[in-house]
């Protein structure tokens, strides 16, 4: 019971991050259920990924409610996230678990130098008669009472780097947040807001078509995925709320510092073989 009642607010902490960060969570809840509780990894990686929807359901609807999420933008994104998705899972199950974890830690860490690097919030205005316009790939958001606009950049490498991610998403159950944010935010010069919701908005399609493939290898385990789940939607909720009086600057510094942590950690087990 005890064990159950740990798992459950470690689930709260990777909603939380997962919905003010984009990430989906399960880069929290993978290294819990692994490291913390002795799971087989690709039984964590399954119920990560249905935490990753909880997540997205949980967070995705405020930030639309918010105006913040751009989904125009998500749904096209997701055509390239999806299949990059399908193959990743399909690639997980050849792989060795202590690989995956390796995999897991080096992106993380990718991640963190990229978003390290300084660069402004970006709100790049329309520009006519060029590829963003004419798929509508712009919009504005709220900002202190006012609506700012806002343009994609860069649609084409973006879209690239999006069948990257679903890939990862579909190896490493993470979702692939962290690298649809630094797609939209370095590649597409979308502001960082719009990034992070826009990409809850996403994970959640991107995390069902992995999904099903663990389902069917029978990976998908209801008593670890259950106070996952539920944990996971509870902090989704109360990041949501929190993003919407939070500041850019402050959430990528507690970004990076869990996030360094966490790939660390990984590595060192990963290249010392305690997954299973």
């Amino acid at each position: 019971m005890s064990e159950i009642i740990i798992l459950f607010l470690g689930a709260i902490s990777a909603g939380l991050l997962g919905s003010l960060t984009g990430l989906g969570g399960g880069v929290i809840i993978i290294p819990l259920l692994t490291l913390g509780f002795g799971v087989p990894m690709h039984y964590a990686i399954g119920a990560s990924l249905i935490s990753v929807i909880g997540t997205s359901s949980g967070a995705a609807v405020a930030f639309v409610k918010e105006g913040f999420t751009n989904m125009r933008i998500g749904m096209f994104l997701e055509i390239a996230t999806t299949a990059g998705a399908i193959a990743g899972a399909l690639v997980s199950g050849m792989l060795n678990p202590n690989t995956i974890g390796i995999i897991f830690a080096s992106i993380l860490l990718l991640t963190v130098i990229l978003n390290l690097k300084g660069k402004p919030d970006h709100q790049q205005p329309l520009v006519k008669g060029s590829l963003e316009e004419k798929l509508k790939l712009y919009g504005t958001f709220p900002d202190k009472g006012v609506l700012k606009n806002y343009s994609a950049r860069n649609t084409v490498p973006g879209f690239l780097m999006m069948m990257f991610a679903g890939a990862m998403s579909g190896l490493l159950g993470i979702g692939s947040g962290a690298l649809k944010v630094l797609a939209m935010d370095n590649m597409m010069k979308l502001p960082f807001k719009v990034s992070t919701t826009t990409s809850n908005f996403m994970i959640g399609v991107t995390a069902v078509a992995s999904a099903l493939i663990y389902f069917q290898r029978g990976e998908i385990i209801p008593v670890i995925v259950a106070p996952v789940l539920i944990g996971v939607v509870i902090g989704s909720f109360i990041g949501s709320k929190t993003l919407m009086v939070s500041k850019t600057k402050k959430l990528k510094v507690f970004f990076a510092i869990v996030i360094t942590i966490l790939s660390i950690y990984m590595m060192y087990n990963g290249i010392n073989k305690s997954f299973r």
